[in-house]
């Protein structure tokens, strides 16, 4: 089976910094059709996302779960439906300290691509991963994907 990796903020979603209510989110204008199109062809559609604001303190990590509920409301409507949200609460210099770590899950390393190949039984050589910054490239080939990058002007 393959699948598509998508990059949370920025790519899937309007980026709002370190935002976790619900009612804020908002899709990346062609997102809906782009899903549909990957996910008649077949693909997975996981989301992969580094999420800092949990070790820095800025949100709990129980607030995702809301996040991951609004994104599936939303799919749904258009008869999508995500087959994975996985996420990194770590952060180096966060203040939390169970999640002021340098960990492998947190893109650039792949472990959260790695973790989601592993259970859901994704052949990575026949996968994508599309994201807006080059953390996102850099997990996905060190992975095994292909990579796509939405050019929004980011430089990391």
């Amino acid at each position: 089976m393959s699948a598509i990796f998508l990059d949370k903020d920025g790519t899937l979603i309007e980026n709002v910094p370190n935002n976790v209510d619900p009612q804020l989110i908002e899709m990346k204008i062609g997102a809906i059709e782009g899903l549909q199109i990957l996910s008649k062809a077949g693909y997975k559609l996981i989301v992969i996302t580094n999420q800092s604001g949990v070790a820095r303190d800025y949100f709990p990590e129980s607030a995702l779960a809301g996040v991951e509920a609004r994104l599936n409301e939303i799919l749904e409507k258009a008869d999508l439906s995500l087959d994975g949200f996985y996420y990194c609460p770590h952060h180096p210099n966060g203040v939390i300290s169970e999640y002021a770590i340098a960990c492998e899950c947190r893109k650039p390393k792949p472990g959260l691509i790695l973790r989601a190949a592993s259970e859901q039984n994704i052949d990575l050589a026949n996968s994508w991963f599309i994201g807006d910054n080059l953390s996102d490239v850099e997990a996905g080939h060190s992975a095994g994907c292909k990579t796509i990058l939405i050019d929004q002007g980011n430089q990391s």
